[in-house]
């Protein structure tokens, strides 16, 4: 590839720890036990997780396509939650939801390469893309907790868009507002079906961060470029690339 005049990122689990979520979740349940003596913290923790793996193949695309609102599903997950446990007041799950939003936002934190990569092509003058699947009070909420909005040239985010990676749409969303062509920019995600499968679609660099070193899966698409960090990036971007 040739050295980027951009750089297009995915937010979550590539700039964005996604592990504070499920500290978040423990807090919820914690609390709600507390108050509620008659619920068990281990029974409702184990209940969330069940409707989370059931409720979110169900809703997951309608997330992504902005059809429902990341609010909606938290808020249902907590009522499923709770029916679990037999619990079916609405005032108790309407305490989980509004315990559990505030926990949410508290436990948004970036990975300490992530910091290191956006300082550097601050330094450099090196503009940055965001493209990201989600809702977009979800996606938005992330953006102003960890005050990254201004890092950007360009945010794309699905749920606005009505389109989502691995579609060519978001990357040539992010391209045209920032002026560039597909050769001229590089993108950075660490999923190998939406990031690398959509950059590549896009005619974008396609780099694969493999946090785990896990090995690619039969079928995945190839990467130009695989990191197991960002920091790996960062020499692509401390000296400016361009006039």
């Amino acid at each position: 590839m040739n050295r980027p005049r951009a750089l297009l990122l995915d937010l979550d689990e590539t700039l964005l720890d996604g592990r504070g979520l499920a500290e978040s979740i423990g807090q919820t349940c914690a609390e709600v036990a507390a108050k509620h003596p008659q619920l068990e913290r281990a029974r409702l923790a184990a209940a969330n997780a069940e409707a989370w793996s059931r409720y979110w193949p169900e809703v997951e695309m309608k997330w992504v396509l902005g059809a429902l609102d990341g609010a909606a599903v938290m808020s249902d997950v907590w009522r499923r939650t709770l029916r679990a446990c037999d619990c079916a007041d609405e005032s108790v799950a309407r305490f989980a939801f509004e315990t559990h939003r505030p926990l949410a936002r508290a436990a948004h934190r970036l990975f300490g390469d992530a910091h290191e990569l956006l300082a550097a092509a601050r330094r450099a003058n090196v503009p940055l893309a965001l493209i990201t699947n989600g809702a977009s009070d979800t996606q938005r909420e992330k953006l102003a907790v960890l005050q990254l909005e201004p890092a950007f040239a360009a945010i794309v985010i699905s749920g606005e868009l009505g389109v989502a990676k691995p579609e060519r749409a978001p990357f040539e969303a992010a391209l045209r507002a920032l002026g560039i062509s597909a050769g001229e920019a590089w993108h950075v995600g660490d999923s190998a079906s939406d990031d690398v499968a959509g950059a590549r679609a896009a005619g974008v660099g396609a780099v694969w961060l493999n946090r785990s070193g896990r090995a690619r899966r039969p079928g995945e698409p190839q990467p130009d470029l695989e990191i197991r960090s960002l920091r790996e990036l960062v020499g692509a971007v401390l000296t400016p690339v361009y006039a």
